[in-house]
C-alpha cells in the first residue's frame, strides 16, 4: 500500500513513513492509492470479532508491509485495553430508529481516544531502533490535545506542541491538556481562533527553516493513521446493526471533516453506508459547500460546540480529491486560489459525486438544547452539546426509517457540564477515571496569534 497526496507533486509513500510524516511536502493531504476493498463475507466474519480484533483486520490493508499483522494485533489490543467499556464502542438504541455510538470511553472521554491511543503507539513502534527525535505539532478545538497529549506524554524520542485557541475550549478540556506535567508535553494558548492555529500548523510543515531543524510529525486528523483509526468504528457498528445484509446511516457531528470522512473510506471499501450527514453549528461552511456548492469562510463565531466553531476544514480536500478524479494539480491550484480568496466554489464533478452520499444540516444553539432535552426526555440519556447536533440533523432526516440511524456520540456530557445542565437541569458528573481534575495543577505558555512566535516556541522547546 502507497499513499499519494492530494497535491501531486510529493513522492508515494508506504504506511510507516506517511504516518511519521504527517503532511506531504507539498503542503497536501496523503491518501491510498487506491481503496481497499473488503468482499460482503469479509465484512460479515466481522461479526464474531470485538473491537480489537476489527481493528487489525480493517486496518491490515492500509498498513500493507509496514507491521506484520502479529504486530499490530499487539497493537489494536494494548491501545483499546485502556477503555472503561469492555466494547470500546458501545451502542445505544434512543427509539425503534435511532442509535448512539458511543466513543467517549478513552481516557480522555472524547472520539479522538480511539485514534490517539493507537496513534502514540505507532509513533513509539517506528521510532524504536533509530536515533530520530520526533516533534509533534498539532492544533486543536477542544478534544484532539487532550487524547494526544495522553497518548504520547512521557515517551521516549518524542516531544508534542499542542496549540489551543485561549478561552475557545471548555475548562474540562482545557484542563485535561494542561494538566499532564510531562517534560515532553508543551501547551500553547494562542491568541485567535483554532482555523489560525491550524493554519500555523499547517504553515511549520512547508518552513524550511522548522524542517531542516527538526522530524516533524502531526497528530490531527491531517495525519492519514489517524484517520484509519477511525475507520474502524463505522464497520464495528454497522456489522453489529445487520451489515452487509443491511444498511445503516450516520449522522456526524462536524468540524474538521476528518470523522465523516472515515465514513466515506468505509463506504469506499464497501461498507453498505446509506447517507452520511454531515452536522454543522452555525460555523456552517460544510453545510454550504454541500448544498450550494460555496465553500467560503466566514468569521469563527464562539458556540457552546468548540470542537465545531471551524471555517477551514482540511480534511475536506481529501474528499474534494477523491470526487474530482484523483488530479494533484487541479486541487493544487483549487486550494491554492481558496487560501488566496477563502472562497472557493466546487466542481459540478465534485458536487454530484458528495451528493450520492452525503447530506448536511445547520443546527443552531436553540436546536441544540432541544436536542440535548430530547435524549434526557426521551431515552433517560445525557447527551454532550457536539452530539445533540448530530442528532438533531439525524432526527430532521428524510431517510428511509427503515434505516437505522446512528449517531456519533462524540464526547461525553460531563465535559461540557454548563450547557448540559442549562438543558436537561442535570450536571453530569465527570467519571472516577479522570480523577481530579480541577485540584491539579495548570502549565501552559500564552503566545500572540503570530507564527514566528509560535515557530520560535517551538524550535527552542524541541528535543533534538
Amino acid at each position: 500500500m502507497l499513499y499519494q497526496s492530494t497535491r501531486g507533486a510529493a513522492a508515494p509513500l508506504d504506511f510507516r513513513s506517511v504516518t511519521m510524516a504527517g503532511l506531504a511536502p507539498d503542503g497536501g493531504l496523503y491518501l491510498p492509492q487506491s481503496w481497499p476493498e473488503f468482499t460482503a463475507d469479509q465484512i460479515a466474519a466481522l461479526a464474531g470479532c470485538d473491537y480489537a480484533e476489527t481493528a487489525a483486520r480493517v486496518l491490515a490493508p492500509f498498513v500493507g508491509d509496514s507491521l506484520s499483522m502479529e504486530e499490530l494485533r499487539a497493537l489494536t489490543r494494548t491501545a483499546y485495553g485502556r477503555f472503561s467499556h469492555e466494547a470500546v464502542v458501545p451502542m445505544v438504541q434512543l427509539d425503534g430508529r435511532h442509535w448512539l455510538m458511543e466513543l467517549f470511553h478513552g481516557p480522555t472521554l472524547a472520539f479522538k481516544d480511539i485514534a490517539l491511543q493507537l496513534l502514540g503507539l505507532l509513533f513509539e513502534r517506528f521510532l524504536r531502533g533509530t536515533e530520530t527525535n520526533l516533534t509533534i505539532v498539532g492544533a486543536t478545538s477542544g478534544d484532539t490535545g487532550s487524547a494526544a497529549i495522553d497518548a504520547v506524554a512521557g515517551r521516549q524520542q518524542v516531544s508534542i506542541f499542542m496549540l489551543h485557541p485561549q478561552g475557545r475550549v471548555s475548562d474540562v478540556q482545557r484542563r485535561q491538556m494542561t494538566t499532564v506535567i510531562a517534560d515532553n508535553v508543551h501547551n500553547i494558548a494562542i491568541d485567535g481562533s483554532f482555523d489560525d492555529a491550524q493554519a500555523m500548523v499547517k504553515r511549520m510543515f512547508a518552513d524550511q527553516q522548522v524542517t531542516s531543524s527538526i522530524t516533524l510529525s502531526a497528530v490531527n486528523s491531517i495525519n492519514w493513521a489517524r484517520l484509519a483509526a477511525q475507520v474502524v468504528y463505522y464497520f464495528y457498528t454497522a456489522v453489529r446493526l445487520g451489515a452487509p445484509h443491511r444498511p445503516v446511516a450516520y449522522s456526524v457531528p462536524t468540524g474538521n471533516f476528518g470523522d465523516v470522512f472515515a465514513g466515506y473510506v468505509a463506504q469506499r471499501m464497501g461498507l453498505p453506508i446509506a447517507r452520511l450527514i454531515v452536522a454543522t453549528n452555525i460555523n456552517d461552511i460544510l453545510h454550504r459547500a454541500l448544498s450550494t456548492g460555496d465553500y467560503s469562510a466566514g468569521t469563527v463565531v464562539p458556540t457552546a460546540t468548540p470542537s465545531m466553531d471551524i471555517q477551514v476544514s482540511s480534511n475536506f480536500e481529501r474528499l474534494l480529491f477523491d470526487l474530482g478524479g484523483r488530479n494533484g494539480s487541479a486541487i493544487a491550484a483549487q486550494m491554492a486560489g481558496f487560501e488566496a480568496s477563502k472562497a472557493m466554489q466546487l466542481t459540478n464533478a465534485q458536487r454530484q459525486g458528495a451528493a450520492n452520499l452525503f447530506t448536511s444540516a445547520r443546527i443552531d444553539q436553540d436546536m441544540m438544547a432541544q436536542s440535548i432535552r430530547w435524549a434526557w426526555d426521551a431515552a433517560g440519556e445525557l447527551i454532550d452539546p457536539h452530539t445533540a447536533v448530530g442528532l438533531a440533523a439525524a432526527r430532521s432526516d428524510d431517510l428511509d426509517p427503515a434505516i437505522p440511524m446512528v449517531t456519533l456520540a462524540t464526547a461525553h456530557p460531563a465535559k461540557f457540564q454548563d450547557a448540559v445542565e442549562r438543558s436537561t437541569g442535570r450536571r453530569p458528573a465527570l467519571p472516577a477515571r479522570v480523577g481530579s481534575l480541577f485540584e491539579r495543577e495548570e502549565r501552559y505558555t500564552s503566545l500572540p496569534g503570530d507564527y514566528a512566535a509560535v515557530r520560535d516556541f517551538v524550535l527552542a522547546n524541541s528535543c533534538r
